[in-house]
């Protein structure tokens, strides 16, 4: 392993040493308190000292989250779920949508409540439709403030969100032309791959008003284009909920096919 951090370009490891320097000293959440700190190595992405991954120190921050977002869903028709930071050079964070919910307890003659932070909701839906939506989702992962789940939140968008992908200017060793098909690439993907899923009841129509009203389906029909407005329906029929992640996506095959034409 030493021989191999010797003959790496000195710049690569400085460059990967400046990037985490700030980092320094952020506990580990995997080791629940044996590891002294982030320790940022040399050429690897894990922490010294406790030999875990800088995912599982979560050395990003609420806002350095939103930026990630608002860079892959600037220039693409979901530019509406990001807001133009102000005196940024053009640069758009991710309109993030939190949802509170205040519970009252009868504990005697004050009420006191009983408060939840969800650090993230579906966008585009009723408080009633996103809690349904939460209530899908495994415990251990929901985003609530503080727990394991916003943690993980965190972790799985510093791992699928990685800054090289969305900015060539970041990929290491790129020739001149290579960076321009790099930039080719990023507006194809965001163009063709890149899509933001809907929660929505099924059978409450996603179609356009236009398109809706020619729509007749007959009762017994299996399934129906979803929406976004968090309506619940006929309350006289029972409902199945449906969910699906409205977290960005683009696909790894495509951009892993490309890393692999760039680097050959």
């Amino acid at each position: 392993m030493a021989k191999v951090a010797r003959d790496l370009n000195p710049g690569v490891q400085k460059m990967s040493l400046g990037q985490l320097q700030s980092a320094k000293g952020v506990a580990c959440l995997r080791c629940k308190g044996t590891c002294a700190g982030f320790e940022p190595h040399s050429w690897r992405k894990i922490c010294k000292s406790c030999k875990c991954s800088q995912e599982d120190h979560c050395l990003s921050s609420d806002l350095e989250d939103d930026r990630k977002i608002g860079r892959l869903l600037m220039d693409s028709k979901y530019s509406t779920l990001t807001a133009r930071v102000k005196g940024g050079d053009g640069i758009r964070i991710y309109k993030r949508n939190r949802m509170i919910m205040t519970n009252p307890i009868a504990t005697g003659k004050d009420p006191t409540f009983d408060t939840i932070t969800y650090e993230w909701a579906p966008p585009g839906v009723t408080q009633k439709l996103g809690l349904q939506y939460m209530e899908l989702i495994p415990k251990e992962k929901q985003p609530v403030t503080g727990t394991e789940g916003a943690y993980y939140r965190r972790r799985q968008l510093m791992h699928q969100l990685p800054i090289y992908d969305q900015d060539p200017s970041r990929c290491r060793g790129l020739l001149e032309n290579e960076l321009k098909v790099m930039e080719e690439f990023v507006k194809q993907y965001k163009s063709e791959a890149l899509g933001v899923g809907e929660v929505a009841l099924p059978g409450q129509g996603g179609l356009p008003k236009e398109e809706g009203k020619q729509q007749d389906k007959p009762e017994n029909a299996e399934t129906a284009a979803p929406t976004t407005n968090g309506s619940l329906g006929d309350p006289t029929k029972e409902m199945e909920y449906k969910a699906t992640s409205p977290t960005p996506m683009v696909t790894h095959h495509s951009i892993n096919s490309m890393n692999r034409l760039i680097h050959s």
